[in-house]
């Protein structure tokens, strides 16, 4: 088979499954998109200290003045890619979640590019914030590229695009079922068969293309996880219940660093300078909150710690990445998640194991609950989260308190009305309230003071000067007390003009009382446009109830349909 032969197979298949090879090479370019970020992360970490690997170790050997110099200098670094990025105005978007999601799938070349150089900068001098942002953002980036050369439609590159993300979560984490479970249930909202399978396809070709290239190594070493005995299973529970409380705190605060930076009057390089230079004076006492808290997380699932010691480092390293997201920095705050609830679930295996030392299992698997559980209250995203530990341990044993502690958490952290980690999670929450709202509104909250209202005695010139002042085909008629009685047609005014005889009569003698089908307020949008389907004019009178016809006003068409175009924004 030739080469072109092979190019031109995608346009021979079908369409489905014509869109699985392509998110294979979507997957395969994501891999290579997150390679070269690592390993250009790699070669700035050589540039500035000798060597790479650890950030924690490289902190740890440079001398107090550089651990303080470093981060500020990188910030500098990173805020002036950010300036330069953020004068680049195209028609594609800068963020992948945004072309996947409401966008037309084209992710913005340059302003990727900038914006992934600024991460460099700030990761690389020992920012506390994640790479995986960066390398999801290169994947979707990758993806968007071949989609847009192929003359994609735009629903069929927002689907690229979301298979590229996948391919990015799975090349950084190792975990390609939650990879494409991630941008499901996150990014594109409800879960479809066409949309999962390009995506798993993706995320496969990206994870074997990880572990055939130099360099591999899973993010993190996960032990094998204990039976747990029946009776330590409420304690996951409680472990649950404390990642749903804690974890919108966490998000609070990230959001309320971020507004304080916002109002400072520091141009963008000086405010990520001086966000550096916080987390540089953090580490001269505490290396450990230098980079993503990778070697952190691992170190706590392997070796033995103090409670004292958890405790400072989980507190000073939250302190660092409020410094580093909240100035603006480029980058991700899932894996400063999963190390604040592995440091959360560490400390509580800790105080449960003093209080039954013969019942409760090590720390260590508190920390990979504690993990799951802290990053399903953040993201929103229970099921995502209980596949990706669940990938990361291959433990049929940790599945219990995994679920149990990650469904609790989700339902704690909703209950307790917590934001999200992601933009585009609280605005479908906000539409979701919204359609729901809509689905009960009632009519009372549409109705419209009714203009074109006269009484039973009203003679015909009050009738024709009303009809000259609204443009109607029916004026509604009431009595004394102000009750429906019924509509005077326009047509019904105009022979009566021009029948002398008939130049004496009222409203009531051209009365309709049943021309128009009538609306009461507790209706619902249901009931109200089954009406309007019996009536094709552009308004009804709303009364009491049928038994009581007070007239309260009108309700008009629009009014109906624009509530339920809202509502159909699903």
């Amino acid at each position: 088979m030739t080469l072109a032969s092979l190019a031109s197979l995608p346009r021979r298949l079908p369409p489905a499954h014509a869109m699985l090879l392509w998110a294979a090479l979507a997957g395969l370019v994501g891999a290579l998109a997150t390679i070269a970020f690592r390993d250009g992360l790699a070669a700035m970490q050589w540039a500035i200290s000798g060597h790479s690997g650890s950030f924690v170790e490289m902190a740890a050997a440079l001398p107090w003045y550089l651990r303080v110099v470093l981060p500020a200098a990188g910030g500098i670094a990173a805020g002036l890619f950010l300036v330069l990025a953020r004068r680049y105005r195209d028609s594609a978007v800068p963020d992948y979640m945004e072309a996947i999601a409401a966008g037309s799938g084209a992710v913005s070349v340059p302003q990727t590019l900038l914006r992934s150089a600024s991460s460099l900068c700030t990761i690389a001098s020992g920012g506390s914030i994640g790479r995986e942002g960066s390398m999801v953002q290169l994947a979707a980036m990758g993806a968007s590229l071949i989609g847009r050369a192929a003359r994609f439609d735009p629903e069929r590159l927002r689907l690229l695009v979301a298979c590229g993300a996948a391919a990015g979560i799975t090349s950084a984490y190792n975990a390609p079922i939650a990879a494409a479970f991630f941008v499901g249930e996150i990014v594109l909202g409800p879960l479809l068969m066409e949309s999962l399978a390009p995506m798993m396809i993706a995320s496969v070709v990206a994870n074997i293309t990880m572990r055939r290239l130099p360099g591999y190594h899973p993010t993190y070493e996960m032990p094998a996880f204990p039976d747990i005995a029946n009776l330590e299973v409420p304690l996951f529970a409680a472990l649950g219940i404390l990642a749903g409380l804690a974890a919108p705190q966490f998000l609070r605060l990230l959001g309320f660093a971020r507004r304080r930076f916002a109002r400072s009057a520091l141009p963008l390089p000086l405010r990520l300078g001086v966000a550096g230079l916080g987390v540089g004076v953090i580490s001269v006492w505490v290396p450990q909150v230098w980079g993503n808290g990778y070697s952190v997380v691992n170190s706590l699932l392997h070796e033995p710690w103090v409670w004292s010691a958890v405790l400072a480092i989980l507190v000073f390293k939250v302190l660092a990445t409020l410094l580093t997201a909240g100035s603006g920095a480029v980058g991700g705050i899932f894996t400063p998640t999963l190390f604040v609830g592995a440091a959360l679930g560490y400390l509580f295996g800790l105080a449960g194991h003093a209080l039954w030392p013969g019942l409760v299992t090590a720390a260590p698997a508190y920390a990979i609950v504690g993990m799951g559980a802290f990053l399903a209250a953040a993201t929103g995203a229970p099921l995502m989260a209980i596949l990706m530990i669940f990938e990361m341990t291959l433990s049929y044993q940790a599945m219990l308190p995994l679920m149990l502690a990650c469904v609790l958490a989700w339902f704690v952290a909703r209950g307790v009305g917590g934001p999200s980690m992601y933009e585009i999670t609280v605005r479908r929450q906000r539409e979701e309230q919204e359609r729901l709202r809509l689905r009960g509104t009632q009519m009372r909250e549409l109705v419209k003071p009714a203009e074109t209202v006269l009484p039973l005695d009203a003679p015909l010139a009050r009738l024709s000067a009303t009809f000259r002042a609204h443009p109607v085909k029916y004026v509604y008629i009431v009595d004394a007390d102000g009750r429906y009685q019924g509509v005077v047609a326009l047509r019904d005014l105009a022979a009566a003009l021009e029948d002398d005889q008939a130049r004496d009569k009222l409203a009531a003698d051209l009365l309709r009382r049943d021309a128009l089908p009538l609306v009461t307020p507790e209706m619902t949008l249901a009931d109200a446009f089954e009406q309007f389907l019996a009536h094709h004019g552009e308004r009804l009178p709303v009364v009491q109830s049928l038994a009581d016809p007070l007239l309260l006003g009108v309700v008009y068409k629009t009014a109906l349909l624009d509530a339920y175009a809202r509502l159909g924004r699903d």
